[in-house]
């Protein structure tokens, strides 16, 4: 199996920035606990030989979390080696304040050829159906010259938007998307690449009130060609978000400009139409001791009378560890959009992007932003064989509002984070358990001051 999941074959010329890569995916997989390439020699020949170590790749999830009195819990069983092929399989069932879904997920690196990815998912949601797709050939590697994807979703569910607290509206989405997207390297080597990429997609979807009586039925087709450079930057890091094993990092400096083009003959609105850019960006610097990774990006389309829709992000992570065992993350992000589809809007409670210490839907809004002060401390990484505990006091302050309609809505939180991870596993996903005090907006903090949550820890990726 390991060997029809390397990035070059017998024969191939030796690269070592080829070699560094391919352990690089092989991590990514989330099959193998470690991964180590080195060369030997036979003969005269040169050899190199990839040794992995096995993770607990079988694993039965119990997952529970509490913000504030929101609770979010899950029951499943998950094999990250399906039958040996370094397939995903997934059964699951979850339960959050909004509704229930039994989900079942299947990701294959190359189930019919080497180097396809092939990714279904389908949930039952108490409020609806959601299947979504995608399978070919992405650009795999830096020196990949060409890709070649399809995707898609099917889907009739109900969508909430929420407003200060409190459900704003409810509808029904109907949808139906096909796209295909790729792209042709214009030039390429181990440092970096000049892409030329395009996207197409049809598109079916609706949203009316739950059980109209004829449903709308609209459709829209849309066009995207754009080009992206990068210079390719990975460094590994240890105890940047988990315990006992290497992580790679995306430093690069990485640049995509494309115009999207959306018609009126394809189905949009006279008023509606029109063509927008695409702008998305990251910059990254390592040291021995730290990083720094800022990402931006921003979309919209201009109509006739201005600019019709769109959304602009940006992020900006920095860690440092210059003190022994410790990893201090400072983390800031921002966001504003404008006419967001239902059920689009910024909510950070579902995306784990605002302060823990407050519940389902406090902040909602077409303006967002986050700033998070965190000191990793590792207490242990060998307790009882298994698992790596350690500390984190914490600060953080941020929310989400609706711009023009009501004042910004914010809050914060400062307390103390227990994490523990497994380090048998395959993958370092790290838990909390956190005790903060929370302050801000009235509606947003009503009950007490004092909370304590329990959920995944922010990772940098």
């Amino acid at each position: 199996m390991v060997r029809r999941l390397l990035l070059f074959d017998p024969g191939d010329p030796y690269d070592s920035a080829h070699v560094i890569e391919t352990a690089r995916y092989l991590r990514s997989l989330g099959v193998f606990r470690a991964v180590d390439l080195d060369t030997m020699r036979l003969g005269d020949r040169l050899a190199l030989q990839v040794v992995t170590r096995d993770g607990w790749s079988t694993s039965p999830e119990v997952n529970f979390a509490s913000t504030a009195g929101s609770i979010t819990w899950s029951v499943g069983i998950l094999e990250r080696n399906f039958l040996g092929t370094a397939a995903l399989a997934a059964l699951s069932y979850t339960k959050n304040p909004d509704r229930s879904a039994l989900v079942v997920e299947y990701r294959s690196p190359g189930l019919l050829l080497r180097r396809t990815p092939l990714q279904l998912a389908y949930a039952d949601l108490s409020d609806g159906t959601n299947a979504t797709w995608s399978y070919g050939m992405p650009f795999y590697e830096t020196t990949a010259p060409w890709s070649l994807e399809t995707y898609g979703e099917t889907g009739r569910q109900r969508v909430l938007d929420f407003q200060g607290d409190s459900l704003a509206d409810s509808s029904e989405r109907r949808a139906l998307v096909v796209g295909v997207r790729g792209g042709v390297a214009l030039s390429r080597d181990r440092d970096g690449y000049v892409r030329l990429l395009g996207e197409g997609q049809w598109r079916r979807e609706d949203f009316a009130a739950a059980g109209s009586t004829p449903f709308p039925y609209s459709t829209f087709g849309s066009l995207s060609l754009g080009v992206e450079a990068s210079a390719v930057r990975y460094r590994e890091y240890v105890h940047l978000n988990g315990f006992a094993r290497r992580e790679d990092v995306d430093l690069s400096r990485t640049l995509r400009v494309a115009v999207a083009v959306a018609p009126s003959a394809w189905g949009y609105s006279p008023d509606r139409a029109g063509v927008g850019p695409l702008v998305k960006a990251q910059l990254g610097v390592g040291w021995d001791d730290g990083l720094l990774v800022v990402r931006a990006q921003g979309d919209g389309i201009f109509a006739p009378a201005g600019l019709d829709s769109g959304v602009v992000l940006v992020g900006v992570d920095l860690a440092s560890q210059a003190l022994p065992h410790q990893t201090v993350v400072l983390h800031a992000e921002g966001g504003a959009m404008r006419n967001p589809k239902p059920g689009s809007a910024f909510d950070p409670w579902l995306t784990r992007s605002g302060p823990r210490g407050f519940g389902a839907h406090a902040f909602t809004g077409t303006r967002q932003y986050w700033l998070m002060a965190e000191d990793r401390f590792v207490v242990s990484e060998t307790f009882l064989g298994v698992m790596g505990i350690g500390l984190a006091p914490f600060a953080e302050y941020g929310g989400a509002w609706y711009a023009g309609i009501e004042p910004q809505r914010t809050g914060g939180d400062a307390g103390m984070a227990l994490r523990f991870g497994g380090t048998r596993g395959t993958r370092s996903d790290v838990a909390e358990l956190d005790l903060a005090y929370r302050w801000g907006d009235a509606t947003a903090v009503a009950g007490d001051h004092w909370v304590v949550t329990f959920r995944q820890s922010y990772a940098i990726q």
